[in-house]
């Protein structure tokens, strides 16, 4: 069954050259070239990825993907910006997109990336994560409900944030390179803005450490990457 692609981008020149490229890729297309079209077919077309550009008319990226999230979705969004500063990716991020790319972009990147979300979408719908509660101190990560709790309460996590941090608790003590973490948890093997891992990591610590300037779960290793603590 064909894959399609939602490309929310108010720049026809631009959305003929996504449609162009994701077709020659095999892939089918939806187009929206203002927010309020976009969030509708987001929630009513059922895509298998969406294309999402920040500044739009009517409504922005940002808010788009809060309500898509909102609504329990957990269709993959790649976000497009032509602003590089880290304040838009984190807000990008929080609002709940799985990566973003900046304009001007490789064609190239953007398939690989647009290839590894949806393979990695296809893999969480056929394996259901399994196994028992895992803790750390206050900390308890229920795999199978999607779900983290601390102190007995429910912290909210965006799906990377969720699976960033369910990978490091598996594997707690081993050290973890940027480009191990891209390539297991953002499925990329060589595509992928390392600052994607490090805006993901603070935004998590934010929500899960005591002191998130002074971690004591999620752990660096100068020099190297991230561990969580044995």
């Amino acid at each position: 069954m064909e894959k399609t692609v939602l490309i929310v981008e108010d720049e026809r020149a631009i959305v003929e050259i996504l449609k162009f490229n994701l077709k020659r890729e095999g892939y089918e297309t939806m187009e929206a070239l203002d927010g309020e079209t976009g969030l509708r077919l987001a929630l009513e077309g059922d895509p298998d990825l969406i294309l999402l550009d920040v500044m739009l008319p009517k409504m922005n990226g940002f808010d788009i993907c809060a309500e898509i999230r909102k609504a329990g979705k957990v269709t993959p969004v790649i976000m497009l910006t032509a602003r590089e500063e880290e304040t838009d990716k984190i807000f990008g991020l929080e609002a709940g997109a799985d990566d973003y790319i900046t304009k001007p972009f490789s064609m190239r990147e953007l398939m690989a990336r647009v290839k590894a979300n949806i393979r990695r979408r296809d893999l969480d719908y056929g394996v259901r994560p399994k196994g028992e509660l895992l803790r750390a101190g206050a900390l308890t990560v229920d795999p199978a409900a999607f779900t983290v709790t601390k102190d007995a309460s429910p912290v909210e996590l965006t799906q990377k944030e969720f699976d960033l941090l369910l990978y490091l608790i598996r594997e707690r003590g081993r050290v973890f390179t940027r480009e191990d973490l891209m390539q297991k948890v953002w499925n990329y093997d060589y595509f992928g803005d390392m600052r994607t891992v490090d805006v993901t990591v603070r935004r998590l610590r934010e929500k899960i450490e005591n002191d998130p300037g002074k971690p004591e779960l999620i752990l660096t290793k100068r020099g190297v990457g991230y561990y969580f603590a044995p």
